[in-house]
């Protein structure tokens, strides 16, 4: 029988009202499975992919747990990225303020000495990566010795990274009484060593990719050229009109000048990569987490533990180089029950890839092809990218860059300027057809005359002052001839 409500399976009041205050209502099929054997103390191996809702099918029976009135460390989350560290310490925050416990974060770019002060009062969670943790432990500033709870979230990836040495490291300094969770999207043979080792008889619960990746979102491909990649997607996004997008580029550069682009056509974007420091990186999650940000331009490096509510659309610009990064890419929408849309831009070079996607994902994904003809006209003369306009970006200072309102085109409602545009390096609407822009489309030259050279005017001056002096004479000459 499915169980419809979080009080059905054993989680308080309390944390049930916490929940719908924000919108969670019903469990997903992880939830359902985990927290039941959770609550009852039993280690658990959780096979599901990202998106399924597994941060909470450990963080409710964590938190419920909890004893408020202890001043020490009773929960370790072991997480491979510092992304997916921030993520869960957000999620488990809301929740654990309502009980009166406290959590904290600890992952490399941080000031260290920032958390030794943190640390001096210490939280009953904390979310750490393996490398910020074990620094901790040499100065002795956590102690995770009477640990009551431990969960290795994203446990394959931690073995991709090369964490595994230090990850049991760690779990050697924790009490053998603990309870262990192991959360991971593939079950690779070290990882089931590692829990052979390490869990207690565990529990096993199997969630199905397909859920994820087939049934909760829509996908589809768009067939194009390099040349017409960009203007292909802002197409796109003008025809679906996406409440929040994630779009991954293969590359840190491609991921630059993408965003650059897409800022220059008036969407509120803003880039994750590699390249940025960490100060940076968590301002522009915390803006997309708050919406003010409406598409995230970003490399792989986003693609896991990345868990933004409402995000609608998956754009991959660049086809991922395996089957593997395209369900953890697509798998940035249709999270937790709802609904998304994954579409994937290819050219003639990416079909093996893409025939190797739609195998893992069961079937031949609609295809879509947007050729020149598509993109010509008005939409496009509007939406073009200069080099001259990408040239004076790059002197702009980030500060006097102006956010342009994005609203779509009606083509019912075109209007056409004719009077003398403004002096302006922006239009105030960047939807708004000018009649430059019609000309463009139409292919009218500019009929504003050239600006002469000086010997050019000076040509031009002696041309009419012969015709004066021409004109003087043979009217002095009739005169004379007439008396």
């Amino acid at each position: 029988m499915t169980t419809h409500s979080f009080n059905q399976l054993g989680i308080n009041e309390t944390l049930c009202h916490a929940l719908s205050q924000h919108g969670i209502t019903k469990p997903t099929p992880v939830q359902q499975q985990a927290i039941p054997l959770l609550l009852k103390g039993r280690d658990v191996i959780a096979k599901a992919q990202t998106g399924t809702g597994k941060t909470l099918a450990f963080a409710l029976p964590i938190i419920q747990s909890i004893r408020t009135d202890k001043q020490q460390v009773q929960a370790l989350i072991l997480t491979p990225t510092r992304e997916l560290a921030i993520q869960i310490t957000a999620e488990m925050k809301k929740l654990a303020a309502v009980v009166g416990a406290k959590v904290l974060a600890c992952y490399g770019g941080q000031d260290v000495l920032a958390q030794v002060k943190k640390l001096e009062n210490p939280p009953q969670i904390i979310v750490a990566t393996p490398g910020r943790l074990l620094d901790h432990m040499r100065r002795g500033t956590i102690n995770i010795g009477p640990i009551s709870f431990l969960v290795l979230d994203e446990a394959d990836q931690m073995l991709h990274m090369g964490f595994l040495d230090e990850v049991e490291s760690i779990i050697l300094k924790t009490s053998n009484s603990r309870q262990t969770m192991l959360f991971s999207a593939t079950m690779p043979q070290q990882i089931k060593q590692l829990a052979s080792f390490y869990l207690n008889k565990p529990e096993q619960v199997d969630i199905q990719a397909e859920k994820v990746t087939v049934d909760a979102i829509k996908q589809q491909v768009i067939e194009t050229s390099d040349r017409l990649k960009q203007s292909a997607l802002l197409y796109m996004l003008q025809a679906q009109q996406p409440f929040l997008s994630v779009i991954f580029c293969r590359t840190k550069i491609r991921a630059k000048k993408l965003n650059e682009a897409l800022q220059d056509a008036g969407y509120m974007a803003d880039e994750l990569h590699g390249d940025l420091s960490q100060a940076k990186r968590e301002q522009v999650m915390r803006k997309f987490r708050d919406m003010k940000l409406q598409i995230l331009v970003a490399t792989d490096v986003a693609a896991r533990g990345l868990d933004i509510e409402g995000v609608s659309h998956v754009y991959n610009f660049d086809i991922p180089i395996d089957t593997e990064s395209y369900i953890h890419r697509i798998g940035r929408t249709g999270r937790a029950g709802n609904t998304g849309e994954a579409i994937t831009f290819v050219t003639a070079k990416d079909m093996d890839k893409l025939a190797a996607i739609e195998k893992v994902v069961g079937k031949k994904l609609p295809r879509t092809k947007l050729e020149s003809y598509h993109l010509k006209g008005l939409f496009q003369a509007d939406l073009q990218i200069s080099d001259d306009k990408r040239d004076n970006r790059k002197k702009e200072k980030p500060q006097d860059r102006t956010k342009k309102s994005n609203q779509p085109i009606n083509n019912k409602e075109i209007k056409v300027k004719t009077e003398a545009p403004k002096k302006s390096k922006t239009k105030s609407n960047p939807w708004e057809i000018t009649k430059a822009d019609l000309d463009m489309a139409m292919g009218i030259k500019n009929k504003t005359p050239k600006k002469q050279s000086s010997r050019e005017q000076s040509r031009t001056r002696a041309s009419k002052n012969e015709g004066r002096s021409g004109g003087r004479s043979n009217g002095r000459s009739g005169g004379r001839r007439g008396r």
